[in-house]
């Protein structure tokens, strides 16, 4: 593969170039994990950025359906709009459906979006491994906004913050009371609540939930990377549109904001540098497959199941092991 020919394509814009990209970053073969760094390398100098928008919400809330309305309503603003969908792996065979591009038809037939779904791969924290390069050949290949929709499984669900500039957390109404708006987890990292299907029947039930949501928030520790009025709740509805305009303007008043004060930058320094930790703790968890120390591993795990000792001591056995091995 010439990596020269494939950078000099993505940054053109090529949406295949980009497709097989992503591809290369993903895969766990050990000369494409060479070739991807390379690739990223030789983008790297262009140094493009778009605006990165994490979105979580439970199965079932609408995300697919806010997307395609949300990534449209950009693209007639004329910016050029991809997404990230990551689908949920099947603990038993390993696969993923991934029919996000299928539900977002009008989108997808957009030449100024691109839309790539990938598995899970069992990942936790509701994205994929290799999201975050994902995320940065989008921007080499000169996407404005990037959305990245995680798998969608509850209140763990975080680790799309430490790769996004906004993170919005889509509720369906009748979708928790106070009490649930003020528990730790997804829902002090949400910049912005939105409380999707706010039509028809549900309209009045979605004013409620916002309502609930909004006195929720003013009991929240308030962050230094916010300004006044900020997390905020707001009623959205895909299938009419309405409150697009509302949240856009939202978005774009919390971008200005943390740009001007500098959190911007200061936020991704330090995703940079959290990410850089998350692969070396992954680089460590992998040596334990391989050798020696996989056999020792697997000797102490016979022990624990005959139980002939107890986890706790075997465990740190194996961790003195190690050291042992590194020193």
């Amino acid at each position: 593969m010439d990596i020269q020919d494939l950078a000099d394509r993505v940054a053109a814009g090529e949406r295949r170039a980009l497709a097989r990209a992503i591809t290369l970053v993903e895969s766990a073969r050990k000369d494409h994990r060479a070739q991807a760094g390379v690739l990223l390398e030789a983008l790297a100098p262009l140094k493009r950025e778009a605006l990165r928008i994490g979105l979580s919400g439970t199965p079932g809330v609408g995300k697919s359906t806010f997307i395609e309305a949300f990534g449209m309503f950009l693209i007639e603003k004329g910016l050029k709009v991809a997404v990230l969908a990551v689908d949920p792996s099947s603990a038993r065979s390993g696969g993923s459906i991934l029919g996000d591009k299928t539900r977002m038809e009008s989108l997808s037939r957009e030449k100024n979006a691109f839309i790539r779904p990938s598995p899970s791969q069992a990942q936790m924290g509701g994205v994929a491994r290799r999201t975050r390069e994902a995320v940065s050949l989008c921007e080499a290949a000169g996407f404005d906004v990037v959305l990245i929709e995680t798998v969608g499984v509850g209140q763990s669900e975080t680790m799309v913050a430490d790769m996004s500039d906004l993170f919005l957390l889509l509720i369906a109404p009748a979708g928790g009371d106070e009490l649930q708006g003020v528990k730790r987890g997804i829902m002090e990292i949400a910049d912005i609540i939105l409380v999707n299907k706010a039509d028809g029947p549900l309209k009045e039930t979605a004013m409620r939930t916002c309502a609930d949501y909004a006195g929720a928030l003013r009991l929240l520790r308030k962050r230094p990377y916010d300004p006044v009025h900020f997390p905020k709740a707001l009623m959205v509805s895909a299938v009419t549109h309405t409150g697009l305009p509302e949240a856009w303007e939202a978005m774009t008043e919390l971008t200005d904001w943390r740009r001007a004060e500098g959190h911007w930058s200061t936020r991704r320094a330090e995703q940079a540098r959290h990410w850089f930790e998350e692969d070396v703790r992954i680089g460590l968890l992998a040596a334990l497959e391989k050798g020696e120390i996989r056999d020792r591993l697997n000797v102490l795990g016979g022990q624990v199941e005959r139980g002939e000792v107890g986890a706790s001591k075997a465990a740190e056995e194996m961790i003195s092991h190690i050291r042992a091995e590194m020193s």
